[in-house]
């Protein structure tokens, strides 16, 4: 990391008062190749074409972790107060674009107050069942974001940020802490369109950690799906796509729910350390609220709610100083919707981790996933692991070999 140190003083008649700032330029390059065996081509009326795929990629959709720099900054403001800031843009290393849709600074921008109990910040942030959960899974330890839950159905590998919040992160308390966050509608007239609401609390110890998040978003495919610059209204579908002649299919697992009037995330997780290993588990459930509502397109005539539950079970053992090694089993299952099926993913996430040095590291990912019933989309489940096409069959493997540099 890169460390600037401002000091500032600033002299008066009366007396004189000295405030030191900082600011650290920060970031991570992942670059790597990613081969799936199955991948949509374009699909038409749920008949797909599709093949295998070779492709260099960023690890923004399948890696470890998503290219970026930023800046974190703090000033002193006495009493024990401190103004912080941070501006985190993400970008795709393959291409040099921007990601998280083309925002300047998508992946956090935020100002706020640091105090002995706890931090107030204002911006786009993470919700807390990132913060107080994501710890848990794989996907957010060791097996990247193509180890996520199906789609990342239930956000605990941040595929969504929240705009418009403030937010609230309390001191550690002998291991315990706990957040709040709240993001503003904005909608004239309406103080719930549009806002979203979310808690989170956890215990981190020596040997053993857990925690808990609940968020409620209201007319998410607008508000939590559609605060992206590449993003559209109610009228467009904000979280995936049907395909077309010459594309192919986006989110599958969930996209036919943009009708949602809400959003509604429970979740939980634990883990134990002991020696070099450690075992976690996670378990959410997923909610999407009142579909056939005016928040987003409905062109299958879903009403009712569609609810996803998901499980993980997840090992990571240190074999050396040097080498890591990871395991995790996913399973998720929705209810029946509209009088399908339902459906149900299971999924097997592999992964080896080796440091060349503390910056950086190679890493192979391996992700197999299978699909059951019928998604979203109204059609056979075909399989979609986070961050590839999705399948054109109900099987799906995807393999990542990849390099980090953090600086």
């Amino acid at each position: 990391m890169k460390r600037i140190l401002l000091a500032v003083s600033v002299g008066g008649v009366a007396c004189t008062s000295y405030a030191q700032s900082s600011v650290t330029l920060y970031g991570i390059a992942d670059i790597g190749f990613n081969y799936t065996n199955s991948a949509q081509i374009s699909s038409v009326g749920g008949k797909h074409n599709g093949g295998s795929q070779f492709a260099l990629a960023d690890a923004h959709t399948t890696g470890l972790s998503g290219s970026r720099w930023g800046l974190r900054g703090s000033e002193d403001l006495g009493a024990g107060l401190r103004a912080i800031f941070v501006l985190e843009s993400g970008f795709n290393l393959h291409t040099g674009a921007l990601a998280q849709g083309g925002a300047e600074f998508g992946r956090q921008a935020y100002l706020g107050v640091a105090s002995p109990y706890g931090t107030v910040t204002l911006g786009r942030q993470y919700d807390p069942l990132v913060d107080f959960v994501q710890p848990f899974t794989g996907s957010g330890t060791w097996a990247g974001y193509m180890g996520s839950h199906p789609d990342d159905l239930d956000n605990l590998t941040n595929t969504n940020r929240i705009n418009k919040s403030v937010k609230f992160t309390s001191a550690n308390y002998s291991g315990f802490s706990a957040g709040a966050l709240y993001s503003f509608g904005g909608v004239a007239g309406s103080v719930t369109q549009n806002q979203i609401w979310a808690l989170g609390a956890g215990y981190n110890g020596a040997a053993l950690s857990a925690g808990l998040g609940y968020l409620n978003a209201r007319d998410p495919n607008v508000s939590f799906y559609g605060n992206t610059p590449n993003k559209g209204n109610a009228t467009a579908n904000n979280i995936g796509s049907a395909g077309s002649a010459t594309t192919p299919q986006s989110i599958p697992v969930y996209a036919g729910y943009a009708s949602a009037k809400s959003l509604q995330i429970v979740t939980a997780g634990v883990s134990y350390t002991l020696g070099g290993g450690t075992v976690g588990g996670v378990v959410s459930n997923t909610r999407f609220g009142s579909l056939g509502s005016s928040s987003g397109p409905n062109p299958f005539g879903y009403t009712g709610n569609a609810v996803f539950t998901s499980f993980d079970l997840n090992l990571r053992y240190r074999v050396t100083p040097f080498l890591q090694l990871g395991t995790s089993i996913d399973y998720t299952h929705r209810n029946s919707v509209g009088a399908d099926s339902g459906a149900k993913y299971l999924q097997l996430d592999l992964a080896a981790d080796y440091s060349l040095s503390k910056r950086t590291d190679l890493y192979v990912l391996t992700v197999l996933q299978r699909a059951y019933g019928t998604d979203s989309l109204k059609q056979p489940a075909v399989a979609s692991i986070a961050g590839f096409s999705p399948s054109a069959t109900d099987k799906q493997i995807g393999v990542r070999l990849g390099m980090r540099h953090k600086f």
